[in-house]
């Protein structure tokens, strides 16, 4: 473009308003979220806490976790304060440059006023001419040759016209653009220099500090939790489909994030092979002689060793094998919903028939049970009361003898002056301290609602409709149940194993109760394996299916109404799914065109009309409200009460759907994080393919305390799906469609009530 030069900057100008602009940029930010701020002290939140010994210990190891926390205050206040100074600076030196063209004023530098005549401007000129002359004193060259400039401007013609036009004597002057950047960079000599800063910064640290970092990632899931480990993970769930706990604390000790190989901040010391072993020979059912690998590598086995020692509250050597278990610890809850979500994952791939062995229910729950254990330092067969400060099993065991307390919310329901005979051998102080703790645990109440929301009438559950459930979640605290027996007791969930655990004495009854209760009761299950021949009950029903065929059958219940009766070919389908249930994934079309048309006509006219267009919207408008919660979803909630857990904890859940008689997992577990006060979570499945009367069980698990699991039952009456039209002209194919089998038609994906009751016979 003519009349424009591009140069670099020689007098530093333009680079430091580059400098200025961009320091601006970023101080300001970096000061208002990195300024270190002191947390305001409440005392009444102090008043509230825990002040039994094991919290008070837990506060010492949170303050001691961060060494460097005041020298790296100290060095971020530092770089602040640096960087704001040489902002200042910067800012002082641009307010120092000289532009004196961009505001040219002769009038002001002649000190004149704008009607001054030529006299009285030649007057000015030789007055100020004697001072800023070069030659005297006083002079000043650039003051000096501003001045002349300002007198021709205001004598000469020529020059006062410019000035008019273009607010310059000399004329129009060429428009210069400034690069921000030195002349040097660009010199002849230093070009060598210039290219090698370029080539190391651009092709040497760059891309080694890129592929440093893709390193780093790959290696770990979105949780933070090694791939490696979660492969192992995979690999024995699918091993041992229906896994007991102590079998998947082995698994979970044995994560390469214990390893030093695969982690370095793993410690090794000399010390280790004499504490060790120590320990071992403290701990019964260790199975420190299992030859699996992982399993039976040192590191598994120390790991499996200081579980096991928190577990039973082991106090260890606080310079070693003290900080080993604060380091596990920590790492765990992260394990333990990584293993959950592998459970769920391949439970998923059985019903794609991608793994032939399907996970049964109760090892996805133990893998949840890990999680409140490890945080409260808890056995699960423990009593529930050992969650709170300063009472010990000696406690319990006088407690007993006067009343029996069996759970935290019996506890907070007996009269003041009850419990406090209880614990009369406690001060004043521990008690107090032990009603503290208690009011602040969680009260859940715990609700579900079931529809079908995509139907025409949401309170019907079709065969193979997608059925939704509505958990409502209210939590409150335990507080609110001191002294009131009226309230009911909470349903808690139906555990065999924990019940017989808690009969036994030592951990050895224990684990032979939860193998007892872990095997697997023989139930019409849709995924077992098809039984080739034999005689007896798998093969005779086959003939009594085909005459309870011809027997009529009764009318649809709706949904709503829980019913304890079942068709006669409900039976006949349990009764084939006993022979080949191996075939229980045939075409749900299949089985629902079986009705007649009267059947489809007495369908429709059952079905309610649509809801009005104010009811649409208003659920349309739930659900957006809804999706932006989860969108911005958080993980605060309350903060539980666990002097054990070396980091501050808070409350979360999981809820899921289960059916008890096949074992079988429905839903995905969901990972409620942010329960303060109400929440409410969709659950959704897949209604079995088959009419009858279903019993599904609905469980809330809590990851951080015992005792707070709850249950309720979900009765489902699927109606008969009504069958698709088949006259329109488009679906006239002509070729014959492929023949089912009637073995495979009459499978159930679940098992019916009545059925269930027909087995047990």
């Amino acid at each position: 473009m003519a009349g424009q030069k591009f140069q670099y900057d020689e007098s530093g100008g333009t680079f430091y308003y580059f400098v200025l602009s961009f320091l601006a940029l970023v101080l300001i930010p970096t000061t208002i979220y990195y300024w270190p701020r002191k947390k305001k002290e409440d005392l009444g939140k102090q008043k509230d806490e825990c002040q039994c010994p094991d919290c008070l210990k837990k506060k010492i190891i949170l303050a001691n976790a961060e060494p460097y926390r005041t020298l790296k205050s100290l060095a971020i206040k530092l770089a602040i304060v640096l960087g704001w100074a040489l902002l200042l600076f910067l800012t002082y030196r641009v307010s120092q440059f000289d532009y004196e063209m961009a505001s040219f004023d002769p009038f002001e530098i002649l000190n004149v006023p704008p009607t001054a005549t030529q006299a009285e401007i030649k007057k000015a000129y030789y007055k100020l001419s004697k001072v800023l002359h070069p030659d005297k004193e006083t002079g000043d060259e650039k003051s000096f040759m501003m001045l002349s400039k300002a007198y021709q401007a205001l004598t000469d013609d020529v020059a006062k016209e410019n000035y008019e036009k273009y607010g310059n004597p000399d004329g129009p002057g060429a428009m210069s653009f400034g690069i921000a950047l030195p002349s040097w960079i660009v010199e002849k000599e230093n070009s060598v220099w210039v290219l090698g800063l370029y080539g190391l910064v651009f092709m040497v640290a760059m891309p080694s500090a890129v592929g440093v970092w893709w390193y780093r990632s790959i290696r770990f899931s979105g949780d933070k939790v090694l791939l490696d480990t979660t492969q192992m993970y995979f690999y024995f769930i699918h091993k041992t489909p229906h896994m007991l706990l102590k079998r998947a604390l082995m698994v979970l000790a044995a994560s390469l994030e214990f390893d030093k190989r695969h982690n370095s901040q793993v410690v090794e010391r000399q010390s280790d092979n004499d504490e060790v072993p120590a320990l071992i020979r403290q701990l019964p059912n260790l199975n420190e002689k299992c030859k699996e690998h992982p399993l039976c590598r040192m590191y598994s086995i120390k790991a499996r060793a200081i579980l096991h020692a928190h577990l039973s509250r082991i106090p260890l050597n606080p310079e070693t094998l003290e900080r080993d278990r604060q380091f596990i610890v920590k790492k765990c809850p992260y394990l333990v919903q990584e293993m959950v979500s592998c459970v769920h994952q391949l439970v998923m791939m059985a019903y794609a028939r991608r793994v032939p062995r399907l996970p049964s229910i109760e090892t996805i729950e133990n893998c949840m049970k890990m999680s409140p254990i490890i945080i409260q330092g808890l056995w699960e067969f423990k009593s529930p009361l050992l969650q709170l400060p300063h009472l010990t099993e000696d406690h319990l065991y006088f407690m007993n003898k006067k009343r029996h307390v069996k759970n935290l919310q019996q506890f907070a329901q007996l009269k003041p002056e009850e419990s406090r005979m209880l614990l009369k051998n406690l001060t004043d102080f521990e008690y107090e301290n032990i009603m503290r703790v208690l009011g602040k645990m969680p009260l859940i109440d715990f609700s579900i609602r079931c529809e079908v929301i995509d139907d025409e009438n949401t309170n019907v559950v079709t065969a193979g409709a997608i059925v939704t459930v509505t958990v409502t979640l209210e939590r409150k605290d335990m507080r609110t149940l001191f002294g009131d027996t009226k309230v009911p007791e909470k349903q808690g969930i139906k555990d065999e194993a924990n019940e017989e655990a808690a009969a036994g004495d030592d951990d050895e009854a224990a684990a032979a109760a939860a193998a007892a209760a872990a095997v697997p009761v023989k139930k019409a299950s849709a995924w077992a394996k098809p039984r080739k021949g034999g005689k007896g009950k798998g093969g005779k029903k086959p003939a009594n299916n085909q005459k309870k065929k011809t027997q009529p059958k009764p009318a649809a219940v709706p949904a709503t109404v829980a019913t304890t009766t079942t068709t006669d070919e409900q039976t006949a389908a349990n009764s084939d799914a006993d022979s080949d249930a191996g075939e229980q994934h045939s075409d749900v079309e299949s089985a629902a065109g079986s009705g007649s048309e009267d059947e489809d006509k007495q369908n429709k006219n059952n079905s309610s009309l649509d809801d009005d267009d104010d009811e649409e919207w208003e659920r349309l408008q739930a659900k957006l409200n809804k999706r932006e919660r989860l969108e911005g979803k958080s993980r605060m909630s309350h903060t539980v009460h666990c002097p054990f857990f070396p980091e501050e904890k808070q409350e979360y859940w999981w809820t899921y759907i289960c059916d008890r008689k096949s074992r079988t997992l429905l839903t995905a577990p969901y990972h409620v994080t942010n329960l303060v006060e109400k929440e409410e979570i969709q659950l959704k499945f897949t209604a079995p393919r088959w009419p009858g009367v279903y019993t599904f069980t609905v469980c809330l698990r809590s990851d951080s305390y015992l005792g707070m699991d709850q249950q309720q039952e979900l009765k489902l009456d699927v109606q008969k799906a009504p069958a698709p039209p088949t006259d329109h002209p488009q679906w006239d194919l002509s070729e014959s469609e492929p023949e089912h089998n009637d073995q495979q038609e009459n499978l159930s994906d679940y098992t019916t009530d009545t059925s269930d009751e027909e087995d047990s016979d």
